[in-house]
């Protein structure tokens, strides 16, 4: 979940009511998520950053444990020697602050049934097969506990070993015994990275020793991740972006004005006929809450809930862009800074890389063969924007909907659950000269990744560094992310 949400009005007590009995009716009624079910994969494309890996991956819903190798790989004459990968979290539980706001749709409904309130006035709203509704899910037991505050659920952890399982079948000789000892694992504190570094670690044992239990992750040869915020959550040390970005109540202001717009009155408007409540009962962070429990339960849960069935697919598309949205404007495009504060991170994988090839040259063996980094949604998209992927001709605004229904930045088909950024360095055979010796490729998701400057699906590694010379020299966290100084004094009369 992003933080520094702005501030919002305070939401009354009836149009929280009226979207709670629709919201634990609809948990109340879930059923086990079939995988060809029509209405979720309809809506699934939609979820943005709750979006599931495998629904960014549909081949992987038929065999989540096989390597997707990419035609465009290099292989033959090009050998890879360094795989530096960024590994977005597993699926996760919701936040202990959406874990409270359920918890308050709950106790808004046993307040209800105390008092005998009916939900919209209508019958159909307050009765289910002859059932006062508001008493039945007055009933219905929360299963969300503050413990779980944004950890990693099972599916994350599944998420995790399944992805090590397909790499290292995808590059072997990097995976190797040989090279267990010398990975070198880096994430950010948050619990959820943490675990999902260790969860790698299993599944990559579980690769090298079929049939034996991993050890205990302290135990192995590798050890565990390191932690170091100043490269995954480089954005929480960045003054810059935390002044005028994350504490900025207007940075966010094209979210805040499309809440407001056609597009989500038009979704509210259907909402409120299908609850049988008032249309001005509900606002659109409630109807988002929905629409984000939906994922939750698909995500976390592998059920379907009956709340998906409020939304179709031209709701769920609006959704989705009041999400991007967010997402464009904190975290992509929408302001300089956003991107400018991942350089540190940037720069790190080329002096990996630059490492790498100095050890090759000098005939040495490549002592980090595989580096991996455990970090957010937070972490990759700011670098993806670094390095000019996924930018759309014109800024997303609150009043061009219908103009980015094709756009390039769609959050859910980049950083899913799960999302991977790789970069992999190739030694070449036969290369005419030194500078030929050495390629590139990355994959995002496990697919190639052209680059954004020529569409190439692979480059040189020295015109890669040339392609981006301005920030790897001139891009320093420590000015970028540097407010600018404010002359306070006057002149005395």
């Amino acid at each position: 979940m992003l933080r520094g949400r702005p501030r919002l009005p305070p939401v009354s007590v009836a149009p929280v009511a009226a979207l709670a009995v629709a919201l634990l009716s609809s948990l109340s009624r879930c059923s086990l998520l079939e995988p060809d079910d029509p209405a979720a994969s309809a809506l699934s494309p939609y979820f943005g950053t709750k979006t599931r890996y495998e629904d960014a991956n549909p081949g992987l819903l038929r065999d989540p444990e096989a390597p997707r190798r990419d035609p465009e790989l290099l292989q033959d004459a090009c050998t890879p020697v360094q795989l530096v990968a960024l590994i977005r979290h597993g699926t996760r539980y919701p936040t202990a602050k959406q874990i409270r706001r359920l918890r308050q749709l709950h106790g808004l409904l046993q307040a209800r049934r105390g008092a005998g309130g009916g939900a919209g006035g209508g019958a159909g709203a307050g009765s289910a097969g002859g059932r006062d509704l508001g008493a039945a899910l007055a009933d219905w037991p929360l299963w969300y506990a503050d413990w779980m505050d944004g950890q990693l659920v099972d599916k994350g952890r599944q998420d995790m070993r399944r992805l090590a399982l397909r790499l290292a079948a995808l590059f072997p000789a990097l995976f190797s015994r040989e090279n267990y000892g010398r990975l070198q694992l880096v994430t950010s504190s948050k619990h959820r990275c943490v675990d999902s570094g260790a969860a790698f670690l299993q599944g990559l044992w579980q690769h090298l020793h079929p049939g034996l239990p991993p050890p205990d992750v302290a135990d192995m040869e590798c050890g565990p991740p390191r932690i170091n915020d100043k490269l995954m959550r480089f954005f929480d040390h960045c003054e810059k972006f935390l002044t005028e970005v994350e504490k900025n109540a207007t940075a966010l202001y094209h979210v805040e004005a499309f809440k407001t717009g056609p597009e989500m009155q038009n979704i509210l408007k259907k909402v409120a006929a299908t609850l049988q409540v008032p249309v001005h009962s509900l606002n659109a962070d409630l109807i988002q809450v929905a629409f984000f429990t939906c994922s939750f339960d698909l995500a976390i849960k592998g059920v379907k809930s009956p709340w998906c069935d409020v939304f179709d697919i031209d709701d769920a598309k609006v959704l989705e862009y009041l999400n991007d949205l967010k997402q464009y404007w904190k975290r992509g495009y929408g302001y300089t800074i956003n991107s400018r504060s991942s350089c540190t991170l940037f720069q790190d994988i080329f002096q990996h890389l630059d490492k790498a090839i100095e050890q090759k040259q000098r005939s040495q063996p490549v002592s980090s063969p595989v580096i991996l980094q455990f970090g957010h949604a937070e972490t990759l998209l700011p670098l993806l924007a670094l390095m000019g992927y996924f930018k759309d001709k014109e800024p997303l605004t609150a009043y061009n909907y219908k103009e980015q229904l094709h756009r390039k930045f769609r959050s859910g088909h980049i950083v899913p659950y799960a999302s991977n950024l790789i970069f992999v360095l190739y030694h070449c055979k036969n290369a005419k000269t030194p500078k030929e010796e050495f390629r590139v490729q990355m994959l995002l998701n496990e697919k190639v990744l052209p680059l954004a400057h020529s569409q190439e699906t692979a480059s040189l590694y020295e015109d890669l560094k040339a392609h981006y010379k301005d920030i790897l020299q001139s891009c320093h966290s420590s000015k970028e992310c540097e407010l600018a100084k404010v002359n306070n004094t006057s002149d005395e009369l």
